[in-house]
């Protein structure tokens, strides 16, 4: 029986990277994808691909998420016309990559806006639909950033901790309501770093340890409806951060020449 088959995910940044993989990947699995970014026209050409590759219509949403009031809206007409959401990822996120003391307030707030303040009020806001389903799940897609916190990303890795973080408590407070898990990734080859990194110094050092998109939304998506706690990616990443938290000291001095690479 296919768990996925007519349900309901609403991914918020679907438009490109791994949000537009999930939205193949689960309309391949039966799912009905709703897709929700700014650019209208990307969501339009990425919901037609699908309908022609799988038969299958995706709901598109084209709104800025940080803008609450319009959001509100838009959730609510959302719930009007699919009558429910099974799957909630929050995918959308940005970075930029600049010494905190050299970094503009405008970005600061960019990021806080988008990766935090969006993120909780759509779990918050869709929360009570969620847990009216027999099952419903909460993917929060966090970053390795989030557990080692690198030179240029103290906004952003700040901003992904907070997300890992919520998403611990939050899979507590849910427990055998919702399903909760936090995606916490490394580089991944999409157009996150046309903004974080333009001038492609980082992204040129770290291209051979990119993530595909298409592979970390195949993981996304296998751990739907079960209790999977945390999707790290890549493994040998993923046991960099734990002796991290346990040698932060010797990790930082070791790991030194990587982190100037940004």
């Amino acid at each position: 029986m296919n768990k996925l088959k007519d349900k309901y995910v609403l991914i918020t940044g679907a438009s490109s990277g791994i949000g537009e993989a999930l939205a193949f990947d689960l309309a391949q699995q039966q799912a009905i994808p709703v897709l929700v970014a700014r650019r209208e026209t990307k969501l339009s050409q990425v919901s037609r691909k699908i309908e022609e590759m799988y038969a299958i219509k995706p709901i598109i949403y084209p709104i800025d998420i940080t803008d609450r009031d319009e959001w509100q809206k838009g959730i609510d007409s959302i719930l009007r016309e699919c009558g429910k959401i099974d799957v909630l990822i929050n995918n959308a996120g940005i970075g930029y990559f600049e010494t905190f003391d050299r970094i503009d307030w405008e970005s600061i707030e960019n990021m806080i806006r988008l990766n935090i303040d969006a993120l909780f009020f759509t779990s918050y806001y869709l929360l009570p639909e969620l847990m009216k389903q027999p099952v419903a799940h909460i993917v929060n897609i966090g970053s390795q950033a989030g557990k080692i916190a690198t030179p240029k990303s103290a906004v952003y890795s700040a901003t992904k901790a907070s997300v890992i973080s919520f998403s611990n408590a939050l899979r507590m407070e849910l427990e055998g309501k919702v399903s909760v898990t936090s995606v916490n990734i490394g580089p991944v080859e999409t157009s996150f770093f046309d903004t974080a990194d333009p001038k492609g110094g980082y992204r040129k050092s770290v291209a051979k340890y990119m993530l595909d998109p298409t592979d970390v939304a195949k993981h996304i998506t296998k751990s739907l409806f079960t209790n999977k706690r945390e999707i790290n990616l890549p493994y040998w990443m993923h046991i960099g951060s734990k002796m991290y938290q346990n040698f932060p000291r010797i990790m930082e001095t070791i790991l030194k020449p990587t982190f100037k690479k940004k």
